[in-house]
């Protein structure tokens, strides 16, 4: 056998592999859009089956309807309202507290970096009852506001990644600035933020999927259907006692997942960016 014929079929058994691992990885998602495809009643019966024996699309016509009157239009604008003012107050915040620990010195810098360290290491399960207790003694119970506060103003992991990214860039381009006449200010707006889209991308990314993932916090705090996200009102399809629509159910979790998965593919290229790469290149 020669060299060229063992490099080809070293190719080959490496591609074959990693095709019957993506496979294995993707078939979760491939059996859930089969199942929404499929009437009500055989989706556990045929669940062996990923083609279906007739194809129920008006599963996402009855699924879209929602229930108690109110449609999954309703559900996906509260989704976005929350995700959306949480992701762009969380990564400016972020920004702003990464760069004050970059690049200006404070009293008490290292304590106050250490703390907020440490509150990365705290689990939801650890701070759920208090912040409960706090946010019904100010009536904010379902309101938006107890879903929107605890991550608006700077969220720990995102702070830490920029705050590395920040101290990979020259403090000489930042004398330079202030010889050319720029102030603390206008550094940060011209030198910094344009050198750390890709920190803040990548937290943008991984912020809009937390928290359009999210699905204890709104458990907690809100109590009217009306304003629901996408991930409390899945919920709502199985009824223990009712008969489970879980065709429509499948249906919406895959419409679920299209945000999701278009942010992902059209932002990928900065995920590996904000993780992997310095500040500068060249």
């Amino acid at each position: 056998m020669t060299f060229k014929t063992k490099k080809r079929l070293k190719k080959i058994t490496q591609h074959t592999l990693l095709g019957l691992f993506t496979l294995v990885m993707l078939y979760p998602l491939i059996w859930m859009l089969a199942s929404s495809l499929k009437e009500s009643s055989n989706v556990f019966v045929d669940a062996h089956s990923l083609i279906p024996s007739a194809w129920e699309f008006s599963n996402y016509v009855d699924g879209w309807k929602g229930f108690a009157g109110i449609s999954f239009t309703t559900f996906y604008k509260n989704t976005f309202i929350i995700v959306g003012i949480t992701t762009i107050g969380s990564i400016i915040f972020s920004a702003v507290a990464a760069y004050g620990f970059a690049r200006i010195n404070f009293t008490g810098r290292k304590m106050w970096f250490a703390l907020m360290l440490m509150t990365m290491m705290l689990p939801f399960e650890m701070v759920m009852i208090p912040q409960y207790i706090m946010f019904n003694w100010f009536e904010l119970i379902d309101t938006y506001l107890p879903l929107i506060l605890p991550t608006f103003f700077g969220y720990p992991f995102f702070i830490f990644l920029m705050i590395q990214f920040i101290r990979t860039i020259p403090k000489e381009l930042d004398q330079a600035a202030r010889i050319d006449g720029c102030n603390t200010i206008s550094i940060f707006f011209r030198i910094i933020v344009p050198l750390i889209v890709p920190a803040m991308m990548t937290s943008t990314i991984f912020s809009f999927y937390w928290r359009w993932d999210d699905f204890m916090a709104p458990l907690i705090y809100l109590q009217s259907p009306e304003k629901y996200p996408v991930s409390l009102a899945l919920k709502l399809f199985s009824d223990p006692e009712a008969v489970t629509n879980w065709g429509a159910l499948f249906a919406m979790t895959t419409l679920s997942l299209l945000p999701i998965m278009i942010i992902f593919f059209i932002f990928q290229r900065y995920i590996v960016d904000g993780i992997s790469t310095s500040g500068l290149k060249g």
